[in-house]
């Protein structure tokens, strides 16, 4: 119940999270690094990882025209995030984009996603 209760504020905060610095003083950020990636399906996608020092990670990126902030969740491989009915799964340098309420069989919105060397 705690989980949901903090998601569900992740979700409604993530609105005005990018309308303006986002800061909450009892959480400090630890470090913040921003990859791009490429898909499959020639789209790219910039991302934003947020990492605090109570140990807390977000995943801040646009979907749909949307800028969300992705919570980072329980995984069994790799870092899970999600926002709203979105999920953006990572494993190494590939990630994937998947939208929860799509058919169950449905491709992810973004395949593929190779990270960019830098």
């Amino acid at each position: 119940m705690k989980t949901l209760i903090t998601l569900i504020l992740a979700m409604f905060v993530a609105q005005a999270a990018f309308a303006m610095p986002l800061t909450v003083p009892q959480i400090q950020t630890a470090s913040t690094q921003t990859t791009r990636y490429d898909c499959k399906d020639g789209k790219s996608v910039s991302v934003q990882y947020t990492n605090t020092r109570n140990r807390q990670s977000f995943a801040a990126l646009t979907v749909d025209g949307r800028k969300l902030l992705f919570v980072n969740v329980l995984a069994g491989s790799g870092a899970r995030y999600v926002a709203d009915q979105y999920t953006w799964w990572t494993k190494g340098p590939q990630a994937n984009l998947y939208d929860e309420m799509a058919a169950k069989d449905s491709p992810p919105l973004l395949a593929d996603c190779e990270a960019r060397k830098k």
